[in-house]
């Protein structure tokens, strides 16, 4: 062992004289013999030059408890802080009192292992470590502990998630669901199916974005930070005439009982499903039965990339296999360029279809009811 390094714990220190000959201790914060040696080696040569000794920043030694409670303020003003608070609730209760230098890759896959085999899926997973990573990067910012504990934090790999879960409900499903839920769930649930907005989306609706002269509700600020415009049809114009507003809350769908805000409950939600007698489906599966029913309705992808607040095209992508008829229209072009067969003409009239030369106009007049067969059905 060269002169002047040695080991507390898993980390290697470094000892020397400075200018005055006092004799300075130093964390290399690294659990590398050779990181110790390097700064070592940087520090003498310093004193050498006259340069004297850097001022060393001592870090105190905190829990993540500390932690959380600086990055919930910090998350407060964040678009996304209702699901950031619930996974900070988690952690803080999982490692409250662990000090924050004890983190490790391996705590952290041991982590991810017991929340699996405790049922939740890889997706919940990452959201929670993703969250924690995060939350070291901010503690080396604001001095709460050493990059290395951030270089070990990040090493834990995110789990492998499968994103291709597509579940929507037939029309005939929707109607069961509807009718199903409670007075004040219904009009929530019923927003969802013809906007397909996201649930902090609508829970959070005030009457000022609403514009039901016009036709349609603004969102400033969304998922990805964009402003977006959705149409008001004529089920949910009903539905939003039907709300009884009041003057003591902003919000279009509140508590009935506490007049705030309307705050999430899978229990009322679960109810409805049970009731229906539907099963493995979410909330946010009404997104992706708007989404779906559209597509079917015939709806292009840009159209409903739009809608639906999609920053690029791959997520819209998706629902394209409901949508078939684009791809047998261009094998007809195909057939008709190659083969001097005129049929794309003869197939769109008589499937009713758009004609070529058309379909700006055709464009112009479709009107986005995907749910139109049961609108009525359940106002």
């Amino acid at each position: 062992m060269a002169k002047g390094i040695y080991k507390r714990g898993t980390v290697w220190w470094i000892r020397y004289a400075d200018l005055s000959g006092k004799i300075i201790r130093e964390s290399s914060g690294s659990d590398k013999f050779k990181t110790a040696e390097d700064l070592l080696i940087s520090r003498k040569n310093a004193i050498k030059e006259g340069k004297g000794v850097p001022e060393i920043k001592r870090i105190k030694n905190h829990t993540f408890k500390e932690l959380s409670e600086e990055y919930m303020k910090f998350v407060e003003r964040q678009r996304s802080f209702e699901s950031k608070e619930c996974f900070i609730n988690q952690l803080t209760e999982k490692f409250g009192p662990l000090p924050l230098r004890r983190f490790n890759s391996m705590l952290l896959e041991q982590y991810q292992s017991e929340r699996l085999n405790k049922g939740n899926k890889p997706a919940t997973v990452n959201r929670l470590v993703a969250t924690l990573k995060h939350m070291f990067t901010k503690a080396v910012e604001w001095d709460m502990v050493e990059e290395e504990t951030l270089k070990r934090v990040r090493k834990a790999k995110l789990l492998p998630e499968n994103n291709k879960r597509l579940r929507y409900l037939s029309k005939e499903e929707c109607i069961r669901l509807v009718s199903s839920c409670a007075p004040h769930l219904r009009p929530v649930v019923i927003t969802a199916l013809n906007t397909g907005m996201r649930r902090g989306e609508i829970l959070g609706l005030t009457w000022d974005r609403v514009d039901l002269q016009n036709g349609f509700i603004l969102l400033d600020i969304t998922k990805n930070g964009e402003r977006r415009e959705i149409p008001i049809n004529s089920t949910l114009r009903e539905t939003f005439k039907g709300i009884v507003r009041r003057l003591d809350t902003p919000y279009v769908f509140y508590g009935p009982i506490t007049g705030k805000r309307l705050k999430w409950t899978r229990t009322a939600f679960s109810t409805a499903l049970r009731r229906a007698k539907i099963l493995d489906f979410h909330f946010h599966d009404l997104r992706h039965t708007f989404a779906s029913h559209a597509v079917m309705a015939g709806v292009d992808l840009a159209t409903l990339k739009e809608l639906l607040g999609h920053k690029n095209l791959t997520m819209t992508l998706r629902y394209s296999h409901l949508a078939p008829g684009h791809k047998v229209q261009a094998v007809q072009l195909l057939d008709s360029a190659l083969n001097g067969k005129n049929e794309l003409h003869k197939n769109c009239t008589m499937s009713g279809g758009a004609v070529p030369g058309n379909a700006d106009r055709d464009k112009r007049n479709r009107t986005i009811e995907p749910l139109t067969d049961i609108q009525m059905s359940y106002i």
